[in-house]
């Protein structure tokens, strides 16, 4: 895999009888890959450290070796040791990994539980949130060229069907993506529902078509579960993610890492979001006349007076809601 998402080589291994693959299943971080190798030539004591420590991730992922040997109560160079068992070189390799680890493993509760240790006012995490906010937007620009928004958007213009997967939070920007490729002519939809669902709509997919999965983290399974299937039936798929190890990464024959990193319970959607509004501009400066010539086939619903809420609908609504005693000349009828 090249490090700006675009993969070479074959595609992930997974099963041609459209069940998925234990690839899939048994996913784990870089950290928890390297420790299940090492797992059986570690004693019991450095076992039940390392368990210790990637537990505890939320509290050791920004500790220096001193303070994580203290907090252990171990020496310095045991775990400096127990690192190098692990195949790194360097404890800041480590911890790289580490922080890595934790990001994928974070939980609404472990989020707000860091985020209240740290001794700040109200109006200071307020701050701290739109700052993070901006980091994000610069970390986006400094690695989402333009010429790989353009790929995309090319790879969207040939694509016969889109179908755009994202739950739970990313169910949002599923949603505005389908919607803006709608509004360009292309044949996209963000399907909701059951698993079941998601999953006959893949079906539905042809070679010619073209998967969107969106999910952070450690990745949602209906989503993940959703490329796994497209991938096996030959579609294009393409992932928009936080991480180059998470699943949706993995699974993905191209995708973008956007930042989600935010102080509070969940993830910042900022980054992933200016990542779809500069999708969906390249998608329509694409072909600039065959966007112009769909949007001007609307244009006459944008200047109708039925689509836009007017004064004529506000003396309805407020007329409706004096008959049915809910204004004040309806309260007075009833005090009489």
């Amino acid at each position: 895999m090249r490090p700006d998402g675009n993969k070479t080589g074959s595609r992930a291994q997974s099963r041609v009888d459209g069940t998925l693959s234990d690839e899939r299943t048994v996913w784990m971080t870089p950290l928890e890959s390297r420790f299940a190798k090492a797992e059986p030539n570690l004693s019991s004591s450095r076992r039940q450290l390392l368990r210790e420590i990637l537990d505890n991730c939320q509290e050791t992922y920004f500790l220096s070796s001193r303070e994580l040997a203290k907090r252990y109560e171990v020496d310095t160079a045991t775990i400096v040791r127990t690192v190098q068992v692990l195949g790194y070189k360097r404890y800041g390799d480590f911890l790289v990994d580490l922080r890595s680890h934790f990001v994928s493993r974070i939980t609404p509760y472990r989020a707000m539980k860091s985020a209240t240790r740290e001794r700040r006012g109200l109006a200071d995490r307020v701050n701290q949130c739109l700052a993070m906010e901006s980091r994000n937007l610069d970390s986006l620009r400094s690695s989402l060229h333009a010429d790989r928004v353009i790929e995309v958007a090319k790879r969207i213009h040939h694509a016969g069907r889109i179908l755009v997967i994202g739950v739970d939070f990313a169910a949002s920007l599923a949603r505005l993506l389908a919607y803006g490729l709608v509004t360009l002519g292309h044949d996209a939809e963000a399907p909701e529902g059951s698993t079941g669902n998601l999953q006959q709509k893949v079906n539905l997919l042809s070679p010619k078509d073209l998967l969107i999965g969106i999910s952070f983290g450690r990745c949602l399974r209906a989503t993940v579960d959703s490329l796994v299937r497209a991938r096996n039936h030959k579609v294009s798929t393409f992932g928009i993610t936080n991480s180059a190890t998470s699943p949706i990464a993995r699974f993905s024959d191209s995708f973008w890492v956007t930042s989600i990193a935010n102080p509070s319970f969940h993830g910042s959607y900022v980054a992933p979001l200016a990542a779809i509004n500069a999708l969906l501009a390249a998608c329509a400066h694409l072909h600039p006349q065959r966007s112009l010539a769909l949007l001007r086939d609307k244009e006459q619903e944008f200047r109708s007076g039925t689509r836009w809420y007017s004064t004529t609908d506000a003396a309805e609504s407020r007329s409706g809601f004096e008959e049915n005693g809910h204004g004040r000349t309806g309260r007075v009828k009833q005090n009489l």
